[in-house]
């Protein structure tokens, strides 16, 4: 069985500084044609992106996609809510774990898999000061240990 190609857009390294990552979930994303030539240039920026549930259907909220510099007047809003494609029974179990234990979604990395965009998802819980700084020196002690090897 053949592995599909999947070339990485981006990955949301501040989110696993951020957060404790428990699981990933890839999800599609309802996307005008506009929007996805203005990603697979680049154009886009998740810095205050989260997903939320709301009336049982998964929405990405603070995406930012810049306009499709030849899109004229096929152009999108930049900031619209976006509609996250999942099964149903997805949406159910993830919002169970949010309402209940705490936890957040995340987007970790935007990819192309046979020219769709998709988004993973992490279900994430806020890390404390203390957590920031134990992973800086495990980072760091790792770094050392590299460089003795070498």
């Amino acid at each position: 069985m053949e592995k599909t190609p999947v070339k990485v857009l981006a990955r949301n390294k501040r989110a696993f500084f951020e957060y404790t990552i428990d699981e990933t979930l890839e999800c599609g994303i309802e996307l005008l044609g506009t929007e996805v030539k203005s990603i697979k240039i680049g154009k886009f920026s998740y810095t205050d992106c989260y997903a939320k549930i709301k009336n049982d259907e998964l929405w990405l909220i603070g995406f930012h996609i810049s306009p499709y510099p030849f899109g004229n007047l096929f152009n999108h809003d930049p900031l619209r809510v976006r509609k996250l494609l999942v099964h149903r029974e997805e949406i159910k179990r993830l919002k169970r774990k949010v309402d209940e234990k705490g936890f957040t979604l995340v987007p970790v990395s935007f990819y192309l898999k046979k020219g769709r965009v998709k988004v993973e998802l992490g279900l994430c819980r806020g890390k404390k000061l203390h957590d920031k700084r134990e992973s800086i020196k495990k980072k760091d002690l790792a770094r050392e240990a590299q460089r003795e090897f070498r």
